[in-house]
Order: structure tokens, then sequence, then C-alpha cells
């Protein structure tokens, strides 16, 4: 009896050990597994911002040579100086201002068109899906840069299909002119991510479960009553999505108004704040070099970190309704 207790006992401490030896195995592979994603996550992602906020506290200054110039750039140590330029600076202000306007123009505009074409293919209006929802995603598949050419290249007066199919209407359009500028631009980035937040949406329709649309048609519910009383409701965290998304994409505007750049010289250096950043990182701005350079993007950074938490927020809030 005490022989058969002993194996017993033996046998559930083999089994226990053999249970912990196979959990140790599936951890080790597990973080085998994540290994090469976190290397890379760090140095794409982490290392790149631990230098960024190391290089906004130092600043270019020349050495030597004199009061005829010459001499040697070194980095110094400032401190907050960078910061203190970036905040006070009236020329990044004024690009946050443009990229202000350019949202509030762009992003309601986008959002609905999204929105409208999501709502159209999930009505089953439209026959042949896949073939639509590829048309409308196709744009964003097409770099930035290269819609921007595209883009330009419609709005050039000279040779630009647009500008002489409107004058020969009588219509006069000049969309480098100053009060056309961001709305040129708007209307690239609308063109190239309308397809891209469209499937958010449609994702969230297709989402909703179909009891709900069973229990409106019994109701006697038309097309109407169904999209704005079932539809809308449903779709409010994605719009919210989308609109994070659309708010925080405007905040990096840059490959629009550096290409407009090439045929209106009249864009400056610091349009907009990533314009700026960049041309200061190249030395085409003073003070430049990398230090103010890493403070403008950095200040941007916590803008879009300030918006990213109010989405939190007010994500929150929708859900709890």
């Amino acid at each position: 009896m005490i022989a058969t207790t002993n194996k017993a006992a033996s046998t559930r401490r083999s089994d226990g050990s053999g249970r912990s030896g196979i959990a140790k195995r599936v951890n080790r592979t597990g973080w085998a597994f994540m290994a090469p994603f976190a290397i890379l996550f760090v140095l794409v992602f982490i290392l790149p911002i631990i230098w960024a906020v190391y290089s906004s506290f130092f600043r270019q200054v020349s050495t030597g040579g004199g009061a005829y110039g010459g001499g040697e750039l070194v980095n110094q140590f400032v401190g907050l100086e960078n910061f203190r330029y970036a905040v006070t600076s009236p020329e990044f202000w004024s690009g946050v201002g443009r990229v202000i306007l350019y949202t509030v123009i762009q992003v309601p505009i986008m959002i609905i068109a999204a929105l409208a074409l999501a709502m159209i293919i999930d009505s089953f209006v439209v026959k042949h899906v896949s073939g639509f929802r590829l048309g409308y995603f196709l744009p964003y598949a097409i770099p930035g840069a290269v819609a921007s050419i595209i883009w330009v290249y419609l709005y050039n007066g000279q040779i630009s299909p647009i500008v002489k199919g409107l004058a020969a209407l009588g219509i006069n359009v000049d969309f480098f002119a100053s009060n056309m500028l961001l709305a040129s631009m708007a209307n690239i980035t609308t063109w190239t991510f309308t397809g891209y937040n469209m499937l958010i949406f449609l994702a969230a329709l297709q989402a909703i479960p179909h009891d709900l649309y069973e229990a409106a048609r019994i109701d006697g519910a038309n097309g109407w009553q169904v999209a704005t009383k079932i539809k809308l409701p449903n779709v409010r965290s994605a719009a919210l999505l989308a609109m994070l998304l659309s708010i925080v994409g405007s905040i990096q505007l840059f490959n629009e108004p550096t290409l407009m750049q090439t045929a209106d010289p009249g864009i400056s250096k610091s349009y907009t704040p990533m314009m700026m950043a960049l041309n200061t990182s190249r030395g085409t701005m003073t003070p430049g070099g990398d230090g103010p350079a890493s403070a403008i993007a950095i200040v941007m950074a916590l803008i879009a970190g300030i918006l990213a938490m109010i989405y939190a927020l007010v994500e929150r809030k929708v859900n709890e309704q």
C-alpha cells in the first residue's frame, strides 16, 4: 500500500515537472518568434525617438574663425532653448494655423464622402461591389509623393486638361493662387485617403448584427430610417477613429506643399511645421541643424498626443451612452 502511494506521488511529481518543462519551452518559443519584431521595433521606432529627444537639447554653433567667419561647427548643449525657439517662432505658428485651416476644410469633406461611399456599397444598390471597393481604394495604394506629382501636373495651367477644360467653359481657375493653395492640397489628400476611410466605415457597417435589420423590417422601417436609426449610430466609433487618423495625418502635412513648391516658389520653406522642420534640419533656415528641427518635431508630436488623449476621452463617453 505504501509502495503504491509513493509511486503515485512520484508520478504526479514527474507529470508536474513535465508540464512545467513544456510551459517553459512554449514561453521560450514565443519569445523567439517575437524577438525579430521587438528588435526591429526598437531599431526603427524607439531609438529614433530617443535620438530626437537627445538632439533637441543641442544646437550647432560656430567656434573659432574670428571676425571673418570660418571656424568649426560643434554641437553645444543649449537646454530648452530649441523648444523656446519653436514655440515662440511666428513662422511655426503661422504654419500651425495653415494646418488647422487645412484640417477644418479637408477632414469633414473626406469623412462625409467616405461614409457616403461605405453606405452605398453596404446598401446593395451597387452591383459588382468588389470592383467599386477596389476602385475607391486604389488611390491610397499610390504613394503620396506620386499622387502629389500627378495633381501638380493637373493643376499646371499650361498643360492641365482640367484648367483648359474649365477655361473653355469661361471659368478661369488658378490652383496655385494664394487663396486656393490649401483647397488644392485638400483635394489631393481627399482623393488619396477617402477610399482608406471608406474601408473603416464599411468594416463597421458589416459588423452590425443582421438581427437589427430584421427587426427594423418587421416594424416597417424604410431605407432612410434603417440608415439613420441603425447604421449611423453603430459607426460612431469608426467615425471617431477615422477622424483621429485624418487629423493626425493633417498635422504631418508635407508631401503636398513640398511638391507643389516646385511649381509655385511662393510657398515658403516654413509653410507647414513639417516643412519647417525639414528645412531647419538642412540648414536652409536659421537657426539650423538637427537640434531645432527635433524640437519642432517633438512639439508637433505632443500636439498629436494631446489629440489622441482627447479622442480616447470622447470615445469612452460615446461608448458609455
